[in-house]
């Protein structure tokens, strides 16, 4: 959510935190800082989390409970605080809070770096666990080696001859940029790299021992000149392998790609052949379509149950032992295989043949269009997307709404009133759509309700976000806001 000048109204999250004495607890966990001690408090704690918020923020609501869970699980190895930056502007200011929530680690008081990690409790665990310690693990053993690689994170070993190498100073210094995301290790012992098939220096990465298979090497080396750009190309282009293990913390990062993924009861806590049993099945397909611009992957169903059945209509018949197979591209086009997953592949195997043919249609969560339409303000839905808004010869203005949010019930009446004035203007249309239960289409960002955009005659590829200057007001922007101040903000919309 942005500071209150850039945007038009945040989120609206409603979190109920439980009355359990062991929420009372985690909130403790979470120091609050302020401008007068600050500088004082923080410079106590070796590595620290700081979420900069403001309390009206939806986002920093819905991130209040997951980061309070996290800071009670990291107490004692890092702290994690908390500046309310409505009550501590010059803080906040001195470093650089422009959009809320901003988090921030510190190190002995001192800016860090931003944290660009997942924001879910395991997550934030899990990021800030590595930034304990050393940027990189010296090892100097055969032992020191195996114990660090037996991780459930892939981890990568540079090995130089000497401590003094430029090129092992450059390997840590991408270990320090990049240790958020990934394990970093070093040793000049280059017998450790000799036994697994390398005899000069070079870098080592070394996939996760639990998604071993035989469909691709568990290690993979690079010889490369080394450079922190270099190093970093590698390891994006070979850290997953052919078939990840997609998880809540890494999704994001893998969903650049077009990217396949099959969910289904895995558990490699619990059960590793189990859960290994469907991937290998997936990835015998998979090797067959390397180089074909898909990506492949794997997830425990349960892990992502609500968004298989917003995203992909996933119903109660879906729920059996088999995997669930869906497609989503980097365009945001989704696809899922309805027929049964078969043991021998020959089912995704057809499924893939008619994805890369073109002959699938496209999955779209939309609400049935409407029969009846003929009130000032247009219904739309996900199917009627492309003939409402982007009619080629039509000013459209289009809501962005959810049911729930109160700003959109009091923001209603103000709509309506536009609506009727430009009511007689063939070329214009005020429409809106209920976010929550249709697809929204790829270039339209909505993180928060309302949000509106304008998709002008000739630029419907380059829909423009309607921005109001008038919320100086804030948290009360909607007592300012009335039908003439969007023809004042959106010249194109007067006839």
């Amino acid at each position: 959510v942005m500071a209150p000048t850039l945007g038009f109204f945040p989120v609206v999250t409603l979190v109920v935190l439980s009355g359990f004495p062991a929420a009372v607890s985690s909130r403790r966990d979470v120091l609050e800082l302020g401008d007068a001690d600050f500088d004082y408090l923080a410079t106590e704690h070796e590595t620290m989390l700081v979420k900069f918020y403001a309390p009206w923020c939806g986002h920093c609501k819905k991130l209040a409970p997951e980061f309070e869970k996290a800071a009670s699980r990291l107490k004692g190895s890092v702290q994690l605080a908390k500046v309310d930056c409505t009550t501590n502007s010059e803080t906040c200011s001195r470093f650089g809070v422009s959009g809320y929530p901003t988090l921030r680690i510190f190190r002995y008081g001192k800016d860090s770096a931003p944290y660009d990690g997942p924001r879910t409790a395991e997550g934030i665990y899990e990021t800030m666990r590595r930034q304990t310690g050393p940027d990189s693990m010296h090892l100097k053993t055969k032992d020191d080696l195996k114990a660090f690689v037996n991780n459930h994170d892939a981890s990568i070993v540079g090995t130089r001859s000497r401590t003094d190498s430029p090129r092992l100073a450059e390997f840590l210094k991408a270990a320090t940029l990049l240790r958020e995301q990934f394990r970093f290790a070093h040793s000049t012992n280059l017998q450790l790299a000799e036994e697994h098939g390398a005899n000069s220096e070079c870098v080592l990465l070394f996939r996760p021992p639990r998604l071993a298979n035989a469909f691709e090497d568990s290690i993979v080396i690079f010889r490369d000149y080394l450079t922190i750009g270099s190093l970093r190309r590698f390891i994006r282009d070979h850290i997953y392998g052919l078939c990840p293990h997609m998880t809540i913390e890494n999704r994001d990062r893998l969903r650049v790609r077009d990217l396949l993924t099959a969910y289904y009861a895995l558990d490699y806590h619990h059960n590793i052949p189990g859960s290994n049993y469907w991937r290998n099945r997936v990835m015998k397909v998979a090797s067959k379509y390397v180089g074909r611009g898909l990506t492949f992957s794997i997830a425990n169903k349960k892990d992502f149950l609500l968004e298989l059945e917003e995203d992909f209509g996933m119903g109660t018949s879906d729920g059996g032992e088999l995997p669930f197979i869906t497609i989503r591209t980097r365009l945001g086009h989704k696809y899922t295989m309805r027929e049964e997953f078969t043991r021998d592949g020959a089912s995704l195997q057809r499924f893939l043949e008619d994805y890369f043919a073109g002959r699938l249609k496209r999955y779209i969560k939309s609400e049935p269009i409407p029969e009846k339409n003929s009130g000032a303000v247009k219904v739309v839905v996900a199917e009627s997307f492309d003939q409402v808004v982007n009619d080629p010869d039509k000013n459209v203005l289009i809501q962005f709404f959810s049911p729930l949010c109160p700003h959109c019930k009091k923001l209603e009446p103000v709509y309506g009133e536009l609506a009727e004035t430009l009511r007689s203007d063939p070329k214009i249309v005020i429409a809106k759509m209920n976010a929550l239960a249709n697809d929204v289409p790829l270039g339209y960002d909505v993180q928060g309700f309302p949000t509106i955009y304008f998709a002008p005659v000739g630029r419907k590829d380059e829909p423009v976000r309607y921005q109001v200057r008038h919320l100086s007001a804030y948290p009360r922007p909607e007592a300012r806001w009335t039908s003439a101040t969007v023809l004042d903000e959106v010249p194109n919309l007067k006839s």
